[in-house]
């Protein structure tokens, strides 16, 4: 009996993984209205400062802080978008928020700090130089790297580009993922009622949402059934639609799984079983050109190594330049008192308290049961060999930086 083949470790198949992605080099012009979740292919460099002039932050009055000591006649009147005239000694103007500084004032003094009778102000409280003006080039001066290449544009950076003038965007088009499901057992919803033995294909919409959330081209390849042939076949066409396939279930060790035998036979398999929990049995290689991840058919298994090791490598081969997670740390509610030989990822509900985060663990931890993630908003991290206490400090994933 050939010696068993020792389970790789989550954090070296992750940096395997990452160091075969090789990301696409097209590129697409998009307006900026549309930009958003695409992944900038290039540096973007400000030819403008924001704001162009030093402009007033609240309604109030500008004057010359040194002349306050004094009623100031309001010498006119400076709504945003207008730009006044050089302010004269002894006046202030009347100003509005966002409204340009007029040449001669140093200072704003808010509205409910003033006191206008008959055309004249009188301010109350100290006033200092710069007071309530934001100056010219505060937040961004032209020539400033605005935003770099291999960033996923979110709102905020499309506010961004657009105060800067910008009305499109360089991205890399979207990645195409196909997605395969195998099984006899698997019936799609709304084909009738199932036969003995059959199960809804959950998987394929679990990916497809996924698949959406990092704004990637969901390529539907449908179902395949357990026959060798056929599943070769359903691999080659999927290979030549894609940046990459992947699919789900066929590839542990039973006799009608045959996606690990089939991509060895037109590619190769780089990695087979990893020391994760749920999960174990996921594949990584390519089928000709096309990179190739065989995920678990459990649909836990699915959603948790997707979110883990599929998700990181899509990214990468995005051009994403920070394709990991954040994690932060919560306080066990839950024991585990036998340590396990492969790293879980326990679905756990995570609370915010008056002591910080506390992580409660789903009642049903079964890599088949599909309702551990979706009631469950993080993953808490449970190292090989390791026991938790309650109160012990863990390492957890909030679901929305995976899956969100």
């Amino acid at each position: 009996m050939p010696p068993l083949t020792p389970l790789m470790p989550v954090a070296e198949a992750l940096a395997m993984v990452l160091s075969a992605a090789q990301h696409i080099n097209e590129t697409i012009d998009v307006p900026l209205l549309d930009a958003h979740g695409y992944v900038l292919s290039q540096d973007v460099l400000s030819t403008i400062d924001v704001p162009p002039a030093d402009n007033s932050a609240m309604d109030g009055y500008a004057l010359r802080a040194s002349d306050t000591e004094q009623t100031l006649a309001v010498s006119q009147r400076i709504p945003a978008g207008t730009v006044g005239s050089p302010l004269e000694e002894a006046c202030a103007a009347r100003i509005f928020t966002g409204a340009a500084i007029p040449a001669g004032a140093d200072a704003v003094v808010m509205q409910e700090n003033c006191t206008e009778v008959a055309g004249k102000v009188s301010v109350s409280g100290s006033v200092i130089t710069g007071q309530n003006i934001r100056y010219r080039g505060q937040d961004i001066k032209s020539g400033d790297t605005v935003l770099e290449k291999g960033r996923i544009l979110r709102p905020q950076d499309m506010g961004m580009l657009a105060s800067i003038g910008c009305a499109r965007a360089k991205v890399y088009r979207p990645l195409r993922v196909a997605v395969l499901s195998t099984g006899d057992e698997l019936f799609e919803p709304g084909s009738g009622e199932l036969p003995e033995g059959g199960i809804y294909n959950s998987n394929r919409y679990t990916l497809a949402g996924l698949l959406s959330n990092l704004h990637m081209e969901f390529v539907d390849c449908g179902m395949v059934v357990d026959d060798a042939d056929a599943t070769a076949q359903a691999l080659r066409n999927a290979s030549e639609l894609a940046d990459c396939v992947i699919t789900t279930g066929g590839v542990s060790v039973g006799e009608e799984d045959h996606v690990k035998a089939q991509v060895q036979r037109l590619g190769r398999l780089d990695l087979w079983k990893l020391a994760i929990k749920p999960g174990k049995p996921l594949a990584f290689g390519s089928i000709g050109n096309t990179s190739f991840i065989g995920l678990p058919g459990n649909p836990t298994s699915v959603f948790v190594t997707f979110c883990l090791i599929a998700r990181p490598f899509l990214l990468k081969m995005q051009g994403v330049a920070e394709p990991e997670s954040p994690r932060l740390q919560a306080v066990a509610a839950f024991s585990v008192s036998k340590p396990g030989g492969r790293q879980d990822y326990l679905r756990v509900i995570v609370e915010n308290t008056s002591q910080g985060l506390l992580a409660k663990k789903f009642s049903n931890q079964s890599s088949g049961v599909l309702s551990s993630v979706s009631h469950s908003n993080a993953l808490a991290v449970i190292p090989p060999g390791v026991v938790v206490s309650e109160g012990d400090t863990l390492e957890i994933i909030l679901l929305d930086s995976i899956a969100g």
